[in-house]
């Protein structure tokens, strides 16, 4: 069923050939994360100019139907963020077939999005301060744990679900071992961003080519990835 966070396929593939035309350079997350990583130091290479990150959240089907192949044709990589209690057993989702096949192709990413996608700014004002910080620890280590042992591959980068995180969240990822964690914004990432809180656009099908192309023009003019 259709609703607000939809992205017809035409729609997808429209944005698609809009990133060929404008000679954007998809770039794995790994390599944000790393240029991120590497500033601090002030040993960090530049990125690719017009440089543009792909990531998908939740695990649904048809990023197994339809988007995949359709990134597959242009050789462009992409980090899924799972989290895995839906996996083989939502209606929606992917079954742990089809998940351990997309991790097989050097292209995809599967990384973390907790166990199962709890708002953990509204569960912090349900909970006392240390059953909050356990149930927390948690939904970080387990999603982690089971991801690695079903698809035999390191888990290392995060995204809050529906994009909420604070400060003290934000320590407990770094604790966990996690280098990186995206939450949303509707905006680019830019070196300024906190790490465990780095933004990403929201593409829906309400964006269309075009509305994705000035996003994008706007990021490349301020030195920015997208």
């Amino acid at each position: 069923m259709a609703d607000s966070m939809t992205l017809r396929i035409a729609n997808f593939e429209s944005q698609l050939r809009m990133l060929e035309s404008r000679n954007c350079h998809v770039i794995p997350l790994s390599d944000w994360v790393a240029w991120r990583l590497a500033l601090a130091s002030g040993d960090a290479a530049p990125l690719p100019a017009r440089a543009v990150v792909l990531t998908a959240d939740d695990g649904h089907r048809s990023q197994f139907e339809a988007m995949a192949p359709a990134l597959r044709e242009r050789s462009w990589p992409v980090t899924l963020f799972v989290y895995p209690s839906a996996i083989s057993n939502a209606s929606y989702a992917m079954t742990w077939p089809q998940l351990r096949e997309l991790a097989a192709d050097p292209l995809v990413s599967v990384q973390s999005h907790t166990l199962w996608h709890p708002n953990l700014v509204r569960e912090r004002g349900r909970m006392a301060p240390q059953a909050f910080r356990r149930f927390v620890a948690d939904q970080l280590t387990r999603s982690r744990d089971t991801l690695e042992q079903k698809l035999a591959h390191p888990v290392t980068l995060l995204a809050w679900p529906f994009g909420l995180s604070d400060e003290g969240l934000a320590a407990q990822a770094a604790e966990a071992g996690y280098r990186s964690a995206f939450s949303l914004g509707n905006r680019s990432a830019g070196p300024a961003d906190p790490l465990y809180a780095v933004p990403r656009h929201l593409i829906v099908d309400s964006v269309d080519a075009s509305q994705l192309a000035a996003r994008l023009e706007a990021a490349f003019a301020n030195g920015m990835a997208s």
